[in-house]
C-alpha cells in the first residue's frame, strides 16, 4: 500500500470524492479511501456526507460557494496605516484602545498589529520584529565608535583576556561612559 499524499488541496479530494459518487460509491466507502489515500485530517465524515449529498443533487462546482453575510473590511491597507501611525505615537497603547479610538474589532487590531505590521508586545511598548534600516545604520555606528574609543584608551585597557585587571576594565568603562555621554 502506497504512503498518504502528503501535500494536498480541498478542491483535490471534492474532486476525488465528486468523481468517486459518479461512479456509485457509497459516502462511508469514500470516506475511507479519502483517509487511507491522504489522511484523516483531509476531510471529516460530516463533510464528506455534507459534499456526497451536494453531488447526488447535481453541484457540479468544487470551489465554495459565495456566503452571506459582512464581509471582512477592518483589514484593509487605511486602517493598517492607521494603526501604525496611533503605535508610532505612543508605543505603550493597547490593542483594546486601539479598537476603541477607530472603531475596530479588537480582533482584526490584533491581526493587523501582529501578523500585517510585525509588531510584539516588549516591555510593554510595541516595537518592530525586525530592526529598520535606521536601527542597523545606528548600531554600526554606535559599535564603531566604541571600537575607536577602545583603540584609543591605551593597552592596558584593550586587554580583555581572561586575566585582564578589573582596574583596566572599571577604567574603560568610566571612558566609555563619559563619551557616550558627552556624544
Amino acid at each position: 500500500m502506497a504512503p498518504p499524499i502528503a501535500v494536498w488541496i480541498k478542491l483535490e479530494i471534492r474532486a476525488v470524492v465528486c468523481f468517486l459518487i459518479a461512479k456509485g460509491t457509497k459516502c462511508f466507502v469514500i470516506y475511507i479511501e479519502i483517509v487511507e489515500n491522504y489522511s484523516e485530517h483531509a476531510m471529516s465524515m460530516t463533510q464528506v456526507y455534507q459534499w456526497c449529498s451536494w453531488f447526488e443533487d447535481g453541484r457540479t462546482s468544487l470551489p465554495d460557494e459565495p456566503r452571506s453575510g459582512r464581509p471582512n473590511i477592518a483589514n484593509n491597507n487605511w486602517n493598517t496605516a492607521r494603526v501604525d501611525e496611533l503605535i508610532k505615537v505612543n508605543r505603550r497603547v493597547k490593542l483594546k484602545e486601539i479598537s476603541m479610538k477607530l472603531d475596530i474589532p479588537k480582533m482584526n487590531v490584533y491581526e493587523i498589529v501582529y501578523d500585517k505590521l510585525g509588531y510584539r508586545k516588549v516591555s510593554a511598548r510595541w516595537v518592530p520584529k525586525m530592526l529598520s534600516d535606521e536601527h542597523k545604520r545606528q548600531r554600526v555606528q554606535i559599535s564603531q565608535i566604541l571600537l575607536h574609543q577602545c583603540q584609543q584608551a591605551g593597552d592596558e585597557t584593550v586587554d580583555v583576556g581572561p586575566g585582564w585587571d578589573h582596574h583596566a576594565r572599571n577604567k574603560l568603562l568610566e571612558h566609555l561612559e563619559m563619551k557616550l555621554v558627552y556624544t
